[in-house]
Formats: C-alpha cells, structure tokens, sequence
C-alpha cells in the first residue's frame, strides 16, 4: 500500500513539472506565463493554463482611475522592453487610438478594462525620454499621458504588476515600449479576448463600449 501512495506521489509531481515547462515559451497559443510559476506547487490539483487569452478574474486590480504619478522603463522576461507606472502595472496603447494628433477612443466600457494612465501633468520619469511624454485632454476633461502621442492604458486583466495579459487582445491592445512604439516580442495567437469589465460598472453605462466595437 505505501509503495502505491509513493508512485502516485512521483507520477502527480511529474506530471505538475511538464506541464509547468510547456508554458514557459512564448510560441504556444495565448502562452503567457510569467505568473504561473506557483500553480505547480499544486501538485495534487490540476493545472490551470492562465495564458494572455484567459478571461478568469485578475487576482489584484489597479483602482478605477488612479493618477499615475511615475513612468518607469522596465525589462520584462520574454517581453523585453516595456513603460509601467509607480506600482509596476505594464501600460498598453489601442491601435484604434491616433497619435497625430493624439486622441483616445477608448472610453465608457472599454476605458474601465483598460483604465487611461491619468495625469495632473507631471509625471516622474525613470529611464523614458521626456520628449516623448505628453497628455491628451479626454472627452471627460481628464488628462491622460501620452507616449510618442499614443495615450497609454493599464488592464485590469493583468493579475499583477509586471503581467502583461493585455498583449495583442483583439489584435489592438499592445505593450508600449518607452519610445512609444508597440512592442512585438512576444504576441499571443490567436489573439486573446478582453475580460469583461467589472459588472457594476457595466450596468452603469448600459453595456456601451465608447464605440470602439471590441475594446
């Protein structure tokens, strides 16, 4: 009988290890699997793939419209090089956004997946080029920063600072580089799905999405 429970016991931790190291690429479909790491301490239950393209709900949130006080170029493994804010949360730019000149078309329902990097117009900087930064005035009268002319976003399906789950989602969500440009290293296929907003916020707006028919 103990010999049984021992080969079960090696069979289910080898079985949590190949499955640990088939996410660690980028290559398969919606990998990202910088945060799967303590999954396979579980060895007695399944794993769970939580790739880009998954829609279960993020662990932490940043809040609903924070300032965003900082901007700081970071490195990320197998993104590369990427902007976040004061907290670690990686930004986004929408490709359904324009740069000249700048302006957002994200908003109502979209803006509370992807909440704009809001501003009072000094932002500190770590390692990004102040004549990149700018803001744009948002329909709401806020101001939102700008890389490059491009208005920045955070994503609340990002589970953590440093997660970057919002690459390539609709084919239109991209991690920003400091420059400003989209940053390709590593894009999910197919391209992921945006969770969905916060459901009391979603009543609150009757389900728009700001017009940009996907978010």
């Amino acid at each position: 009988m103990a010999a049984t429970r021992l080969t079960a016991t090696v069979a289910g931790c080898a079985a949590a290890a190949a499955a640990l190291a088939a996410l660690t690429a980028c290559a398969p479909p919606g990998a990202n699997t910088e945060n799967t790491a303590n999954t396979a301490a579980q060895a007695d239950a399944p794993l769970v793939e939580v790739g880009a393209g998954s829609s279960l709900a993020p662990v932490a949130t940043p809040p609903a419209a924070p300032l965003t006080t900082e901007l700081k170029a970071a490195s990320i493994p197998k993104m590369g090089k990427v902007v976040t804010d004061q907290e670690g949360w990686v930004l986004y730019r929408f490709d359904k956004d324009t740069a000249k000149p700048p302006k957002s078309n994200c908003a109502d329902k979209c803006a509370q997946v992807w909440p704009p990097a809001l501003t009072d117009g000094n932002p500190n900087l770590t390692g990004v080029d102040p004549s990149v930064v700018g803001t744009v005035t948002r329909d709401d009268g806020s101001r939102q920063i700008t890389l490059a002319g491009w208005p920045v976003y955070r994503y609340i399906g990002d589970p953590k600072p440093g997660a970057w789950k919002g690459q390539n989602v609709g084919g239109v969500w991209f991690v920003v580089a400091p420059d400003g440009k989209k940053n390709l290293t590593c894009l999910p296929t197919p391209a992921p799905t945006a969770v969905q907003p916060p459901a009391a916020s979603a009543e609150a707006t009757g389900n728009g999405d700001g017009g940009t028919g996907g978010y």
